[in-house]
């Protein structure tokens, strides 16, 4: 692995402010999205990633606010994700300062706005956020769903495979979070990594279950091109960043 490993704070944005919660519920307060992008700015993170957690149409314009606050004050790839249906959406977001856009829900009823979106704005710009968690039911051959609405709601179709036809349709990137596992602190869900990687050659970001530093470099060994995080960075040390990158380093993966 040559390229850097990327690491990542995630915002989840709701009503103009930061929140996290266990599970994607018992949300609590974290903080002013435009700070904490400042600060892990200044800290060295590679990117930031917002995801509004609500997306409703009445929260857009707090968001596209939101956006074009922080865009004003960092000079990292700022990825936007929530509420984007179509490629007019994608469009706003760039214009208000966004580097890349990130689809879950709409890409699961219409497959067909990949194609749309990387077809006019090209795959560097379009990031699949694949919520996904754990099953048994048997005609899911990989035992991970896909799940919508900030993991209430199945959907029957297999991650994996998910995955795959994403990236055929030229999606850049793949953010994989385990509902499983956010929040928990206990470390990512690295079979459920191994098992996407296995199937697409898009870059790949591990997301959810981050507990301290060392948890980072197995999401790595197991394919991840990029670690994301949320409590640890929004509630732990201020140099957590710095941190979780040496901890990287020391396992001899290349880092910024």
């Amino acid at each position: 692995m040559s390229v850097a490993i990327r690491v990542i704070p995630c915002l989840d944005v709701d009503a103009g402010r930061v929140v996290k919660g266990v599970n994607f519920e018992g949300l609590r307060d974290a903080g002013d999205p435009v700070e904490l992008a400042r600060r892990y700015n200044e800290a060295g993170a590679d990117e930031l990633t917002f995801l509004d957690v609500t997306a409703s149409s009445a929260d857009r314009e707090t968001t596209y606010e939101v956006v074009r606050q922080t865009a004003e004050e960092v000079f990292i790839p700022l990825t936007v994700g929530g509420g984007v249906r179509a490629a007019e959406d994608v469009d706003r977001l760039l214009r208000n300062g966004a580097d890349k856009a990130s689809i879950n829900t709409a890409a699961v009823t219409r497959p067909e706005v990949i194609n749309e979106i990387t077809e006019r704005f090209g795959s560097q710009v379009l990031v699949l956020s694949v919520d996904a968690r754990r099953t048994a039911d048997p005609s899911i051959a990989s035992g991970y769903e896909v799940t919508t609405h900030g993991g209430r709601t199945g959907t029957g179709m297999c991650a994996v495979a998910w995955a795959k036809e994403a990236a055929e349709r030229g999606v850049g990137e793949i953010l994989l979070n385990s509902i499983d596992a956010d929040g928990t602190k206990d470390g990512f869900d690295l079979e459920m990594i191994r098992a996407v990687r296995a199937a697409v050659s898009v870059p790949l970001i591990a997301s959810g279950g981050a507990g301290k530093p060392e948890d980072f470099p197995p999401a790595i060994a197991a394919g991840a091109d990029a670690v994301l995080a949320a409590s640890i960075f929004h509630f732990g040390p201020k140099d957590m960043i710095a941190q979780v990158k040496q901890a990287i380093r020391d396992a001899g993966y290349p880092v910024r």
